[in-house]
């Protein structure tokens, strides 16, 4: 627990913070990486060379320090967190490497301004917040341990592919040892950790397991990335992997999770982000009132079509191909609809009007701007955030939502 006058110094640097947190954040990526360059199989290069994870550390920064006499509201970024540090690995050593470049970082930005109270403070602030990040993520992994996972990576083999668009494959993956896999949750995730040819350091990606929970198999839908730059390093070392070809997978991650309901349901997608509501979709078992709405660029890229029509029509029970194609008439139980760019269709609050009730829980996965334009329109239609569920790519950053 922290005193009150470490909480009084703490509470007073936000203003700084919220000026010059990414400024502090960027300072110490830099100087972390150039003295433990090791470090650099953990972290996700693009997400480095993109500014976003500089970002979302300083969002996470300031929200501690708005909070620090009371932690709570933020627990839920906590445990988010927390699952993408299991499945990247990150281990009790590695926080008070992070504190020390931390703290160095935050004196050498504000300077004089940084005072020996203000670094004394935030020493034992990181110190409390550390042990916090530490203890759920011992509770994370011995949650995987005891569900059959492991700690860190495990040897898998591409088993198969499958090509589902023009730029969408999906890869079955398998234990090299011939053990099971563990159970998750519509939803979660793994990292993917690849050594590429030419890189010096490994690299590392999160994908959504697509397909529902079995236990022979784990399945991941990529898209390549039409060059190979950092984006696309990862994405086009699977593209071009032979079956048998052996990369490092972690164990299922992740807190965006389908959750059975009685309410209705809107499932609404963009892009390749249609992996994870399509891996939930499967999921649903009966009858429910299910609408889903896949956004894509053209017909070409639209991934999993075939697959939600086969379980709109098992959902909809003998009449579902009639009831398919006329997807918004009143007595259909589950509807499916796709909005193409390229024909200048997109979500807005029109779109959504007819498809929602008062307590339709939503799932939403796409790029930021996707998720902006979707959660303004739910609003619009007064859709409450309590009912809006998301996922970023990448780090969690702020959304211009109104």
């Amino acid at each position: 627990m922290l005193d009150q006058h470490t909480i009084n110094v703490i509470k007073s640097t936000v203003p700084v913070l919220e000026v010059h947190g990414v400024a502090i954040t960027k300072t110490f990526y830099s100087n972390l990486f150039k003295d433990n360059p090791g470090l650099l199989n953990i972290f996700n290069h693009t997400n480095q060379s993109q500014g976003r994870q500089q970002t979302a550390l300083a969002n996470t920064v300031y929200a501690a320090a708005q909070h620090i006499d009371n932690l709570e509201p933020i627990v839920p970024v906590v445990v988010q967190i927390a699952h993408k540090h299991v499945s990247l690995g990150v281990l009790p050593e590695h926080y008070p490497i992070v504190g020390k470049y931390l703290l160095a970082a935050i004196k050498e930005v504000l300077g004089d301004a940084a005072t020996d109270e203000i670094i004394e403070a935030w020493g034992k602030a990181y110190g409390v917040i550390a042990d916090i990040f530490i203890s759920v993520e011992e509770d994370l992994y011995k949650a995987a341990e005891n569900n059959g996972g492991w700690r860190a990576f495990k040897q898998f083999k591409i088993d198969r592919t499958e090509k589902e668009s023009d730029d969408v494959t999906s890869f079955y993956f398998k234990p090299v040892d011939g053990s099971k896999v563990p159970a998750y949750k519509p939803g979660q995730y793994v990292t993917i950790r690849v050594t590429a040819p030419g890189e010096e350091y490994m690299l590392n990606r999160q994908y959504t397991l697509s397909q529902p929970s079995n236990a022979q198999e784990f399945r991941i839908s990529v898209k390549r990335e039409n060059d190979n730059n950092i984006k696309g390093k990862v994405s086009n070392f699977l593209h071009e992997a032979a079956v048998g070809t052996i990369i490092d997978v972690s164990t299922p991650a992740g807190v965006f999770t389908y959750e059975p309901t009685t309410a209705p349901v809107l499932f609404i997608s963009g892009g390749v982000g249609v992996t994870p509501l399509n891996a939930m979709f499967q999921s649903i078992e009966g009858k429910e009132n299910v609408t889903f709405i896949q956004c894509a660029r053209n017909e070409n890229v639209l991934a999993f079509h075939e697959d939600i029509q086969n379980k709109m029509n098992a959902l909809n029970g003998p009449t579902g191909l009639k009831k398919l194609f006329s997807a918004f008439k009143k007595d259909s139980n589950a509807h499916h609809k796709v909005l193409y760019s390229d024909n200048n269709e997109f979500i807005d609050a029109n779109v959504l009007r007819p498809v929602l009730a008062k307590d339709t829980q939503v799932y939403l996965c796409g790029p930021v701007p996707f998720l902006e334009a979707a959660i303004n329109a739910l609003h619009e239609c007064n859709i409450p955030d309590s009912q809006i569920h998301f996922e970023f790519f990448g780090p969690a950053l702020q959304l211009n939502t109104k």
